[in-house]
């Protein structure tokens, strides 16, 4: 017979091994010593060892599912429960019960993990869902939707939730990138409509501008393009590989008729200019007739100044109004002297002349004598108030006397 602290071999050659709950039979050995059967048990003890150290380091480095783990430890459970194996299997029972709690906890960590995983997925799926019906109704065509293209892989990048969850999300998900697609679709198309329109609008301007850039009828003309101007901007862009070529036409036909319009009125302002140095000869000219001294003689050579003055053609606008202005002058001065030469021969407007001025003189002597009057008999009341009347009657006789005077006494 044969033992060790973990078990024995009896003289029939049984193999017990000693546990907690007493002797167990490990197995029976007859092809050789005890000693050789203990040792040969024990080895099987030192493999179970082993294989729940492994077991352990897997649950402990490992992401090794629960399930897996669990299977591993009931078999290993079921082999030191067979008792095949002499050693310490009550201590191998206590290291599997502990690397069951282990892999409980880690269980129940994994799913709070996965609990928490999925909330923060659905949180930012469902903040996902929120952005993209915000874009759906964005018209910033470009940045919403390359926003929306980037949602999309942030979406493929986020775990699954549960079936249903996920499908009601991503179904409002789809449904705002369809909407802004479908609103894009219909805001391209109603522009594409409206280019179109305006290079159909823009041909006809074109063909009216090349038509009138031969014209030369220069101020309805330059008047006309003003308003096809006008019309071009208010037609909108057509499409890109259209615009540039009908603006092109358009200005083009423009240029050769203003370019026209400025070489005739450089040819015109040049003689213009000439036409001003020969009037301010001619305002010179007139204004030496002035002040009038022989009335006749001057009128004979201011009309003979004019109709030279007729004869020359248009002067610079920004010119105009200063020279006429000087022959305008003369001509009035003219008109001032033939008015006092009539005013000297006129024999009937001297007399009504001298006939007024002789009722005032009477007049203004009887108020002057009245007035006397009144302030001798202590009366200045009325004194005062024919000396406001006399003061009128004084004012017309003096404007009348000077009238005379200009009849010649």
């Amino acid at each position: 017979m044969s033992s060790d602290p973990w078990g024995r071999v009896d003289e029939t050659g049984t193999v017990y091994v000693r546990t907690a709950d007493g002797e167990k039979v490990v197995g029976s050995w007859q092809a050789g010593t005890p000693e050789e059967a203990l040792a040969y048990f024990e080895r099987k003890y030192e493999g179970l060892v082993v294989e729940i150290g492994l077991l352990e380091r897997r649950v402990r480095t490992t992401d090794l599912s629960a399930k897996d783990a669990m299977t591993a430890i009931d078999h290993l459970r079921t082999q030191v429960e067979e008792h095949h194996a002499v050693g310490d299997l009550d201590a191998l029972r206590a290291r599997l019960d502990k690397l069951v709690a282990t892999v409980e906890s880690r269980r129940e960590e994994r799913k709070a993990a996965k609990a928490k995983q999925t909330d923060e997925a659905r949180k930012a799926k469902e903040d996902l869902v929120t952005e993209a019906e915000q874009l759906a109704q964005s018209d910033q065509w470009r940045a919403a939707g390359e926003r929306l293209r980037a949602l999309v892989d942030t979406w493929k990048g986020l775990p699954r939730l549960d079936r249903k969850s996920d499908d009601e999300l991503w179904h409002r998900f789809s449904h705002a990138r369809s909407a802004f697609s479908k609103r894009r679709k219909a805001h391209f198309a109603s522009l594409d409509a409206q280019r179109e329109e305006a290079r159909k609008t823009k041909e006809r301007l074109v063909a009216e501008a090349e038509a009138l850039s031969k014209s030369t009828d220069w101020g309805p003309t330059a008047a006309r393009y003003r308003e096809l101007m006008a019309d071009w901007k208010a037609a909108g862009r057509a499409q890109r590989e259209s615009e540039d070529d009908l603006w092109n036409r358009f200005r083009g036909a423009q240029d050769v008729f203003f370019a026209a319009r400025a070489e005739v009125f450089a040819e015109r302002d040049a003689e213009q200019v000439e036409n001003l140095k020969l009037k301010e000869e001619l305002a010179d000219e007139a204004e030496k007739l002035v002040p009038v001294t022989d009335l006749k003689a001057a009128r004979a050579a201011f009309r003979s100044i004019n109709e030279r003055w007729e004869a020359v053609g248009h002067v610079p606008r920004d010119a105009r109004a200063k020279v006429e202005g000087r022959m305008h002058a003369v001509e009035r001065a003219l008109q001032e002297a033939e008015e006092a030469e009539w005013r000297r021969t006129n024999p009937e407007a001297r007399a009504r002349a001298a006939g007024l001025t002789g009722q005032l003189q009477a007049a203004v002597d009887k108020l002057r004598e009245q007035i006397d009057a009144a302030r001798a008999a202590g009366n200045n009341a009325k004194a005062d108030k024919l000396a406001r009347e006399l003061e009128g009657r004084q004012a017309l006789l003096d404007q009348a006397l000077k009238g005379l005077e200009e009849f010649g006494g």
